[in-house]
């Protein structure tokens, strides 16, 4: 049996060391803009840096949709219907009960199988919902003069985008979040972060 499966390829070891970084200081950048924390960074220093990794953010999504489309990767973001809810089910009950009476997780990893149900549910809502809603509003409150944004996020609208904007901003925070607790879970607590470095996944 495999003790190791080579799991996460170059382009997503580089685009999940990019986006760590520029999600954190988005995060950072938007709290000081939110509540003009001023002992942080001056107000106008704040916009201009979540600008600039606002616009880092949009390129190296791009890299990681075009990464998805000419190679693998993709098919782990693919949700399929039937049965979903019965394993997302199954997941939580793991989570919630069978993981402290260490029990076998039912939907290990393997070279097909990248994430579990709830791993995959939240992670295809991230990046395929969340951070597209991250980037539309990001653009059109950073550039509103623009005729073709401005179609869409004209003066009656501007706080709407505002609201969808934070509101993704917070539920990427809580994603961010939960994802470091997971990633401390297992026997040997040090291999999640291990692997996004090296490439391979750790078979408990």
């Amino acid at each position: 049996m495999k003790d190791k499966i080579y799991l996460f390829p170059v382009f997503i070891r580089i685009w999940h060391a990019i986006n760590a970084i520029v999600i954190i200081l988005l995060i950072i950048t938007g709290i000081s803009i939110q509540y003009a924390l001023e002992g942080i960074m001056s107000f106008k220093s704040a916009i201009e840096i979540h600008n600039i990794f606002g616009l880092i953010l949009i390129f190296n999504y791009l890299f990681f949709i075009i990464g998805n489309l000419i190679s693998s990767n993709g098919k782990h973001y693919s949700l399929i219907w039937k049965n979903f809810s019965k394993e997302l089910m199954q997941q939580a009950k793991y989570y919630v009960i069978e993981m402290f009476k260490h029990k076998i997780t039912p939907f290990p990893i393997n070279e097909s199988r990248k994430f579990n149900p709830l791993q995959k549910l939240a992670y295809t809502a991230t990046m395929y919902v969340l951070i597209p809603l991250l980037i539309f509003t990001g653009l059109g409150l950073m550039f509103p003069e623009i005729v073709i944004i401005r179609s869409v996020f004209n003066l009656a609208t501007l706080f709407i985008a505002d609201l969808i904007h934070i509101g993704s901003a917070f539920f990427v925070s809580v994603f961010l979040i939960v994802h470091l607790y997971l990633c401390t879970l297992g026997i040997r607590k040090h291999n999640t972060f291990k692997s996004i470095i090296n490439g391979w996944h750790y078979i408990d």
